[in-house]
């Protein structure tokens, strides 16, 4: 079906020659109109005939859609407004700089996998000491970050950490503050990213 439906939009933009077995092609458009609902519907009583360079646009046509699907990355991270979090809560990234294959969702800080695969992800913040961090994924924790309470007063630090972590589609990945009163800075200091390494 989508196969027929690229054929006709290729019609629509006058790439494609149509030529039906056994019926002359009208200059009406209803009867073309027909006719590509008839070949959608039961694709035996017509012929399509491609020339190189149409066929060769429909190649690319293929060949683009499937790579889209398997370009995944996202970064996001704080741009003017800092959070202080209660313990379980997750961090919400109001800046996103990129979100190729639309997996993370502003509104709930939750990437969701479109694409099975291999992924690395990181992630960093600026924070006063007495903060946990945890890269989740569904409900599991896969690595923490963590500023101790003895470090240096009341001064911020910049930490990071980096997982590299087998999702299948579907599985959510988010990060979540570990203990109430969590700090972090915000002016794009901290920020979460993931990318696909590779596809299974």
């Amino acid at each position: 079906m989508l196969l027929a439906l690229l054929f006709a939009s290729m019609l629509a933009i006058g790439v494609l020659s149509l030529k039906p077995s056994g019926i002359d092609v009208q200059t009406d458009k209803r009867a073309e109109s027909d006719w590509i609902k008839s070949l959608i519907f039961d694709n035996t009583k017509g012929t399509i005939t491609l020339d190189s360079s149409a066929l060769k646009l429909l190649m690319e046509l293929s060949s683009n859609s499937s790579n889209t699907l398997r370009q995944v990355s996202f970064s996001v991270a704080l741009r003017s407004k800092e959070l202080r979090l209660g313990a379980g809560q997750t961090v919400k990234y109001d800046a996103v700089l990129t979100n190729d294959g639309n997996g993370y969702d502003d509104r709930t800080g939750v990437f969701t996998c479109p694409v099975a695969g291999t992924y690395m992800f990181v992630v960093d913040s600026l924070s006063f000491p007495g903060i946990w961090l945890h890269v989740k994924v569904n409900k599991k924790t896969v690595g923490s970050l963590h500023v101790s309470s003895g470090h240096n007063g009341n001064s911020t630090s910049q930490i990071s950490r980096t997982v590299i972590v087998k999702l299948k589609s579907g599985d959510h990945v988010k990060i979540e503050n570990g203990v109430k009163n969590g700090y972090i800075h915000p002016y794009l200091y901290s920020g979460f990213t993931g990318v696909l390494i590779y596809t299974d």
